[in-house]
């Protein structure tokens, strides 16, 4: 009897905080989460191998990785992934991610493994005070300051990251907190996030503003994408006769085939684009914070012309200072608008959209070397799904896609705002995650895939299919055009790069390779790369005349 009784108490497994943190998450809709795993969360760890069947962790090799396919992964779907990393190196590795998703508004849970509270204060090992280096980047920082607060401040974080605009938030763990024994297993309750709607008043407002306006411009930003209003951005674009651009690496905001498109607000600006910007009398930004290439290091808009401003928190509407700001998501502020709009005459529209489609035709630009990477974006364009998720890490590679490449449908596109290198590889791995009926392809330059390649390990390992094509020019591309225009050819310095044969390195870590030297060559790679199970490189040999498909190089990724 003795013995039995003992058994039964052995059984009777003690709640840790861990225990309490998975399952606020998996109550609060998290059912993905990635991991550099740490001594200073094992019982999370623990709690995550209880309840593997309810949300699923993925190991990556270093936690930028982690932290860029997490971010990724709230990109795409408008709910945060977690991602548990240790103290000190742990979480200032992930601070590129979360940088990241603070300039992309993407929702994304960081939780950093720290030192027991008793030692707090102290410069114990692997120390930071993460609130004093979190802040700047994040949306918020939390610290439970008892086992019993896990829960709450775990339902909180969740809540944060999708409130507003939407953004990272950081929840500092305690070790002893969430090793110890709770009492208390009682999980907040759900709750959705509440709806922003627009007043009524500066509906009617923002509508007069709209019909005295000659040529106004639709911008469409970041927050069209987390919300999925595109078809509701669509409605209001028909409904005023309007032409529409695509803010920084939100193409997929608006198809780019829609009579209405008017093309990507890059970087580079075409001169077709330019002129529109400076015949606009209105510009309507919908859903955008007018982040710096969009805004144009703030040159946008311009004296001439004013600026209406759709945004669902009042604290980038007070940082941009419109002449006119309407609080409201931008999905039901664009249908209220739509309702009660007159169609203009649609020749200006109609002719922008016919200067998008010539400048986006390969022979645009001219390429010297034997890859031409707008024939590399045809191909793409017409082998792959519509619905592929087509990634772009940092780097003046990338314009070529923004540019060739045309985006038809919502949740298609992913890329660092923040221009920061890396993001390709373990972007895709959250891509893949993220939308597991969609296809992904990144494309990352030779640098960028250097610091997180391995990360097709972690794919391997997942058996994950998704497709990499490293664009190698070796050299850091913008920044050697940065100084081969400004300095002359004879002062490159620091620029050139020498790197390893890729497609060697992606066999050696269990991926099919190809290798690409002429684009006569890319279509047959890349139906192989597709039709491949598990993850596939694609090294694409390309000419470092040939950095960006604009007539004068940038200074910026």
């Amino acid at each position: 009897m003795g013995q039995c009784r003992a058994m039964n108490d052995a059984s009777k497994q003690t709640v840790t905080g861990g225990d309490v943190l998975v399952d606020t998450l998996i109550a609060h809709g998290v059912d993905t989460a990635f991991t550099v795993s740490g001594e200073s969360f094992l019982a999370v760890l623990e709690a995550l191998r209880r309840k593997r069947n309810q949300i699923q962790l993925v190991t990556t090799r270093h936690e930028g990785g982690g932290a860029f396919a997490t971010e990724a992964y709230g990109k795409l779907t408008g709910r945060p992934a977690a991602l548990f990393v240790s103290r000190g190196p742990g979480a200032t590795n992930a601070a590129i991610g979360v940088h990241t998703a603070k300039q992309d508004s993407s929702p994304m849970l960081l939780f950093v493994g720290h030192i027991p509270s008793t030692s707090q204060g102290r410069e114990a090992f692997q120390e930071i005070d993460q609130a004093a280096m979190f802040a700047p980047i994040a949306k918020a920082v939390l610290q439970p300051n008892t086992g019993a607060q896990i829960a709450a401040v775990t339902a909180c974080a969740v809540a944060l990251s999708t409130a507003g605009r939407p953004g990272p938030v950081v929840v500092v763990l305690p070790r002893d907190l969430t090793d110890g024994a709770v009492d208390s297993h009682d999980v907040p309750a759900f709750s959705a996030r509440p709806a922003v709607a627009p007043d009524q008043s500066a509906l009617d407002q923002a509508a007069a503003r709209i019909m005295a306006a000659k040529r106004p411009l639709l911008l469409s930003g970041e927050i069209v994408a987390i919300q999925d209003a595109t078809r509701d951005l669509m409605a209001l674009a028909e409904a005023m006769g309007a032409p529409v651009m695509t803010t920084y690496r939100r193409q997929d905001t608006f198809p780019n085939e829609h009579p209405a498109y008017a093309g990507h607000m890059e970087i580079n600006r075409l001169p077709y684009q330019q002129q529109a910007l400076e015949d606009a009398d209105l510009l309507i930004a919908v859903g955008s914070r007018m982040d710096g290439i969009t805004s144009a290091d703030g040159t946008v808009p311009g004296k001439h012309q004013a600026l209406l401003q759709i945004y669902p928190e009042g604290e980038v509407l007070a940082r941009c200072q419109a002449d006119q700001t309407l609080l409201s998501d931008p999905g039901a502020a664009c249908r209220a608008l739509a309702g009660c709009l007159q169609p203009m005459d649609t020749a200006w529209r109609d002719g922008l959209h016919r200067s998008y489609l010539d400048s986006s035709e390969p022979g645009a630009v001219e390429v010297r070397g034997a890859v031409d990477l707008s024939l590399v974006a045809k191909d793409v364009q017409r082998l792959v799904p519509p619905d592929t998720v087509i990634l772009t890490d940092g780097g003046s590679f990338a314009r070529w896609i923004h540019r060739f490449y045309r985006f038809g449908q919502a949740h298609t596109q992913a890329g660092p705002v923040s221009g920061a290198m890396g993001y390709g590889v373990p972007g895709a791995i959250g891509a893949r995650l993220a939308r597991p009926d969609q296809a992904a392809i990144a494309f990352v330059g030779d640098g960028g895939f250097m610091m997180t390649g391995q990360e097709l390990v972690t794919a391997v390992e997942q058996n994950i299919d998704l497709v990499v094509v490293v664009c190698d020019n070796s050299v850091h591309g913008s920044i050697l055009e940065g100084q081969r225009q400004r300095f002359g050819v004879e002062q490159i310095y620091g620029t050139r790069l020498t790197s390893p044969n890729f497609a060697d390195l992606a066999r050696s870590y269990g991926c099919a390779a190809w290798t690409v030297r002429d684009s006569a060559e890319f279509a047959d790679a890349l139906l192989g790369a597709m039709s491949h199970t598990g993850p596939a490189l694609i090294h694409l040999l390309t000419d470092d005349r040939d950095i960006a498909p604009f007539d004068k190089g940038p200074d910026a990724v």
